[in-house]
């Protein structure tokens, strides 16, 4: 049976002598800590939503979980999965149901809020909650974005894409152990998401002793999903380490059908969006997810195992970053990507991964952004290139590195985007240095200023059919965000303002003649004093829209969009941050524990000491230690006890 430790941050650290055992213990440690987030996952996965909050936003998720057809796509996936992995997942589960067997739904603050007492998992379970968190995290919105955009601006569509458009992002980057302190590589990085509580990465331990098997003899701290088994996209085993970015690659395709067609009579690889609209899927398609990857993943002890390993994945695609202490330093592509035809058939799947070494000089840097030529096999919407240049910048040509010197490049907060957007008004912002820190009352000027821009620019004719585009265009509450034209106009500043200082008129828009006049409209309002005033990490909760109060304070936050520090704020929307890094780390080669990592709130999901103590450093800029001294844990012998009972 496992063993629980916990570090002084409540993180979790177990050991066991099999990995079924492992496994059986996590799933129990995700209840213990996650209680409710175990079972809104479970109720998202299995359109279950709408019967317990019965808000018009669940019922719409209700209906796309069961028209992307998620249980039958997680049925199909672990049927796919080797009898090794089935039974991995398994004890999984089945350490999820015993300790859900255990807790009494009252303890729990949002299931007493709701009366409601949490369901048993299916062993397919795990494949459901996971495929269920990255239905919208494809191309669909872009997609469908793009079908608007190019339909009322024709030619001139590009310039409201954003090179993507793409609000969502991560960073990662490794550098070779000819640029460390150590000697041996470091890796870091930080996931961007919806900031929620509780957070969807659980940091975690998994050690495994297997006398009899050799490969199952690992020690891998990282990054969960909560309701899967293992350690999927960020980890350090010791001897290698790895992070991943979204690659933007579009595995998923928004197909016109007859909108006279009912769901079951689609063809057998399409999915029902809308009348009118299918969705062609690499999860549905294949029946497969790439779970054969998890226990490999633990199983690593090298660059080529991890590599190896990822061979297996299908969704969502990756960017991956992979270090080892031989000093190898790889980039690989992993995920299944579809190739088509000339009308958009798929006819096979990408052969290269478009792997390749930095070598010990080296540096690989990801960040959502168009890699190469290489990329138009991959995607078509991408981030803007702004954070990747930046942090290339702030790594130079620099030797030594260490924890500390990558740690302040999660903090870098500058935006890139600002000089661009204030050439347009020359003179209006030469005291303000570029830095969205939440104390600069000159980056509340520019912000206050730039959503003045935005407004201004919806308003014109030249966009009116963005703003009523029709119900063919309607794609419900899920998507709103993706055809809101204020959120796109925001986001495609840059390039508009890039476009108009190259003596162009985008979109036939003046747009120095609308930045001045937004200058102007400062005047008429109050500007905040800070930009922290109204930029604030304001993590959501799945039941704030039924008067839940997770407790989690509002609290000032420097970084914006485009910058490192991504904590995106929508001008002319709101200002507050409500996605951005739900995790912060530094792998380092040489030694675990000078390593370092964050989460915004806290490891546990429940009212407690470490509910939210996180949150100081993770604002802060500032990382947590890694303790891997199994002898400065303390040991919670009740798990076992009631392991056993």
């Amino acid at each position: 049976m496992a063993r629980l430790f916990r570090d002084p941050y409540g993180v979790p650290h177990l050991r066991a002598s099999s990995v079924t055992d492992l496994a059986r213990g996590q799933g129990r440690v995700s209840v213990l800590d996650r209680a409710w987030q175990v079972e809104w996952l479970r109720l998202r996965a299995t359109s279950g939503t709408a019967a317990v909050l019965g808000t018009d936003a669940a019922a719409a998720w209700d209906d796309l979980a069961r028209a992307m057809r998620v249980e039958e796509t997680a049925r199909r996936a672990l049927a796919a999965c080797s009898a090794e992995t089935q039974a991995f997942v398994g004890a999984y589960v089945e350490g999820v149901n015993a300790e859900l067997s255990r807790t009494d739904p009252g303890s729990v603050p949002e299931l007493a809020h709701l009366g409601h007492a949490p369901g048993e998992w299916e062993p397919w379970t795990p494949l459901a909650t996971f495929l269920a968190q990255h239905l919208l995290f494809g191309a669909i919105g872009s997609q469908l974005w793009d079908r608007l955009v190019t339909q009322v601006l024709g030619d001139d569509a590009h310039l409201l894409r954003h090179e993507g458009p793409q609000a969502a992002g991560s960073n990662a980057w490794a550098v070779g152990g000819r640029r460390t302190a150590s000697g041996l590589p470091l890796v870091g990085g930080d996931p961007h998401r919806n900031l929620e509580q509780p957070g969807v990465y659980q940091q975690v331990r998994l050690a495994c002793d297997d006398p009899d098997r050799p490969e199952d003899r690992f020690d891998v701290l990282g990054f969960c999903f909560v309701g899967a088994p293992g350690v999927q996209h960020f980890a350090h085993a010791g001897d290698v380490a790895w992070a991943i970015t979204n690659a933007c690659a579009d595995y998923q395709d928004v197909v016109e059908v007859d909108p006279g067609l009912d769901a079951a009579d689609l063809p057998a690889d399409l999915l029902p969006l809308r009348p009118g609209l299918a969705v062609r899927t690499s999860s549905y398609l294949l029946g497969e997810l790439g779970f054969d990857a998890l226990l490999p993943l633990l199983r690593a002890r090298s660059v080529d195992d991890v590599d190896r390993a990822l061979d297996r994945w299908v969704e969502p695609v990756n960017n991956v970053v992979i270090a080892d202490r031989a000093g190898t330093v790889r980039y690989r592509l992993a995920g299944r990507v579809p190739v088509r035809d000339a009308d958009g058939g798929w006819t096979g799947w990408l052969p290269d991964p478009h792997r390749h070494d930095a070598g010990p000089d080296g540096v690989v840097v990801t960040a959502n952004e168009r890699r190469g030529p290489e990329s138009s096999m991959v995607g078509r919407s991408f981030a803007p290139p702004y954070r990747a240049r930046r942090i290339r910048e702030l790594l130079g040509d620099r030797r030594g590195l260490t924890t500390a010197d990558f740690a302040a490049i999660h903090d870098d907060a500058f935006l890139p985007t600002a000089p661009l957007l204030a050439r347009l008004v020359p003179g209006a912002f030469d005291d303000f240095d570029g830095v969205m820190a939440a104390g600069s009352a000159g980056a509340a000027r520019f912000a206050a200023w730039r959503s003045a821009l935005v407004r201004r620019l919806v308003a014109e004719p030249a966009l009116a059919g963005l703003a009523d585009p029709g119900p063919e265009h309607d794609h419900g509450p899920l998507l709103a965000w993706s055809m809101d034209p204020v959120v796109r106009v925001g986001l495609a500043l840059p390039t508009l303002a890039a476009a108009a200082l190259a003596d162009e008129r985008p979109l036939g828009i003046d747009l120095p003649a609308l930045a001045r006049a937004a200058l102007g409209d400062l005047a008429a309002k109050e500007v905040p004093a800070t930009w922290g005033d109204t930029h604030v990490a304001r993590p959501v909760h799945a039941l704030a829209e039924v008067g839940f109060d997770a407790g989690i304070p509002f609290l000032p936050v420097s970084g914006d969009q485009d910058a490192v520090r991504t904590m995106g704020s929508w001008p002319a929307i709101s200002d507050a941050a409500t996605r951005g890094a739900v995790a912060r780390y530094v792998w380092d080669l040489a030694d675990r524990q000078a390593g370092g990592w964050v989460v915004p709130t806290g490891a546990s999901g429940r009212p407690g000491p470490h509910h939210d103590d996180q949150l100081r450093p993770w604002l802060d800029g500032h990382l947590v230690p890694i303790v891997t001294d199994w002898d400065q844990l303390a040991e919670d012998s009740s798990f076992s006890k009631n392991a056993s009972a």
